[in-house]
C-alpha cells in the first residue's frame, strides 16, 4: 500500500462548528471527494490528551477509578487529561495531570507513543508517557466534573487485564500493551 496520498484526499471547501460544549465541539466540513462529488462530513474535535503510565519507586503502577457518565459505570485505568492552550510540552502536562488526578509526582517522564484512537469520528490525539519514581506528595486537585479514587497495582495485573479484555478503558489498555511490547513482555 504505497499509493500516492493525493488520490485519496478530500478537499475541505468550508468548515463550521455546529455545536460547542465544555470538552468538545462538533464540526461540519463541506468537502469535495476525489471523484469530484461533494458532500458533508461531521466529526468531534477536542484538545489533544496525555495518558500517563505512572510507576512508583517500588515498581507498582498508580491507577485510578473514575465515574464515566457515557457508559454509566466506574472506569479503571490510567490518569489522563487534556492539553491546555498554554502547555509548553508533554512532560509538563503529564506531570500536572498526574499530580491533579492522583496527588503523585514523578522523578522522570519519557514519551512512549502517540495515537489517533478513533480518527474516523474524532480528531483526538493521545500522547502516551511513562512516569518513573512516582511518589504521593499532595492531595488531588480534581476538576468539578471528576470523581476519582486512586490506588496502585502491579504492571503484570494491568497487562493481564488488558490482554483479557478486562481493562475496558481503551486509552489505558493501549498504553499498557504498547509499553509491554516495548519492554518485550
Amino acid at each position: 500500500m504505497d499509493g500516492d496520498e493525493t488520490d485519496l484526499a478530500w478537499e475541505t471547501l468550508d468548515s463550521e462548528t455546529e455545536y460547542t460544549c465544555p470538552g468538545f465541539d462538533v464540526v461540519r466540513d463541506d468537502v469535495a471527494f476525489p471523484d469530484g462529488d461533494r458532500g458533508s462530513f461531521h466529526y468531534v474535535t477536542d484538545a489533544p490528551s496525555v495518558v500517563v503510565l505512572p510507576f512508583t519507586a517500588d515498581g507498582d503502577v498508580v491507577v485510578i477509578e473514575e465515574w464515566r457518565q457515557p457508559v454509566g459505570r466506574v472506569n479503571y485505568g490510567l490518569p489522563a487529561g487534556g492539553l491546555e492552550d498554554d502547555d509548553a510540552d508533554l512532560s509538563a502536562t503529564a506531570r500536572r495531570e498526574l499530580r491533579e488526578e492522583t496527588g503523585y509526582e514523578a522523578d522522570a517522564v519519557e514519551q512512549l507513543a502517540t495515537y489517533e484512537p478513533s480518527n474516523g469520528l474524532f480528531d483526538s490525539v493521545y500522547h502516551y508517557v511513562v512516569a518513573h519514581g512516582c511518589e504521593r506528595t499532595a492531595d488531588q486537585e480534581l476538576d468539578d466534573n471528576e470523581s476519582i479514587r486512586v490506588g496502585t497495582t502491579t504492571f503484570t495485573d494491568l497487562q493481564e487485564r488488558a490482554a483479557a479484555g478486562d481493562l475496558r478503558d481503551g486509552r489505558s489498555a493501549l498504553g499498557v500493551l504498547q509499553y509491554a511490547a516495548q519492554i518485550g513482555e
